[in-house]
């Protein structure tokens, strides 16, 4: 209980010493930290890298120019896959005898719909981990500033206590600016290496799909007619 206490204690001292400054650092780590479990969860607990595999269950049905049970098999995917999106829109265009142009486009727009939502919100880590640094920095600054300013006037006897506590205060600021910043930085790093493996992913499974869309897709208008 004690050591608990203490512990607590020390973070109190700790934003009380660092000045004004701290808070802004503080709502700025909050964010970050919000937008890192976000990002997490949806990129690596809710995304997969199969998806170059998944598209390969298309595969029979598109020969056969069976596009109705393509969309169907599509929409039976989870509803947060890509793919799910891409091969329905893929197949719309093509029963809708669009041609490959047409195809491609429908895809494309997809596509990009898909790499926005892998992209959201994660380049705000790279902006809050250099506010918060600078913020660190304001803080020293500031806290340099009212210390010198505060020792030109004092007596001799108080000018060293006053200069520790202001050097204090400027020193606190910054370290807890760069830890603030550091995670922020980092896991930026580390979630654009995870969307780029996922945009590569979607893009590659995109491509299968619409190959095999653009190759086989003629035989649907034969298939109607006869019908």
């Amino acid at each position: 209980m004690d050591t608990n206490t203490s512990f607590f204690g020390s973070i109190v001292n700790f934003f009380v010493t660092g000045g004004f400054w701290m808070l802004p650092i503080f709502a700025a780590q909050v964010v970050s930290l919000a937008i890192i479990a976000e990002r997490v969860v949806r990129l690596y607990f809710q995304r997969t890298t199969d998806l170059r595999g998944q598209a390969n269950l298309f595969e029979a049905d598109i020969k056969k120019g069976n596009l109705e049970r393509v969309v169907i098999q599509a929409r039976s995917l989870p509803r947060d896959s890509a793919l799910r999106n891409v091969v329905e829109a893929g197949a719309q265009a093509a029963m809708n005898m669009g041609g490959r142009d047409e195809v491609q486009a429908k895809m494309d727009e997809v596509l990009m719909r898909e790499q926005s939502k892998l992209e959201a919100r994660v380049e705000f880590l790279a902006m809050l981990g250099n506010v918060g640094t600078l913020l660190g920095l304001l803080g020293t600054i500031i806290g340099m500033i009212r210390s010198f300013a505060a020792i030109s006037q004092a007596d001799q006897m108080t000018k060293a206590a006053m200069l520790a506590s202001g050097v204090s205060e400027a020193m606190h600021a910054t370290a807890y600016g760069l830890i603030m910043a550091i995670p922020a930085l980092v896991m930026y790093s580390v979630l654009q290496n995870r969307i780029n493996k996922l945009s590569d992913d979607m893009t590659q499974a995109a491509l299968r799909i619409f190959n095999l869309l653009g190759f086989h897709y003629d035989s649907v208008p034969s298939r109607k007619s006869s019908n």
